[in-house]
């Protein structure tokens, strides 16, 4: 899955701009954006590990690889206040 998606570190996720629209539209993989958002909200508190979110913002795909700290309803909080929005969102791993 990386090779669309462009790296980006995480204290540059501030500045960027999210649409509003949903990158995924298949309840399936709705569905799984969530177990997987779940995944790694457990990995950061329980064990500190990092996990790749793969995302896209109003200019392209980019993945960052980080800390997830929280999940609210329509945001994923990482290290260092930095948050994006779930529903542009493809993968966390």
């Amino acid at each position: 899955m990386n090779a669309n998606f462009e790296t980006i570190e995480k204290e540059k996720i501030n500045f960027l701009h999210f649409p509003k629209t949903d990158v995924l539209q298949d309840r399936d993989d709705l569905n799984q954006r969530v177990s997987e958002l779940k995944r790694a909200l457990a990995l950061g508190n329980l064990e500190h590990s990092k996990t790749k979110i793969f995302f896209e913002d109003s200019l392209s795909k980019k993945v960052v690889e980080t800390t997830v700290w929280g999940v609210t309803d329509k945001m994923v909080i990482l290290k260092k206040g930095s948050s994006i929005p779930i529903n542009r969102i493809y993968r966390s791993f």
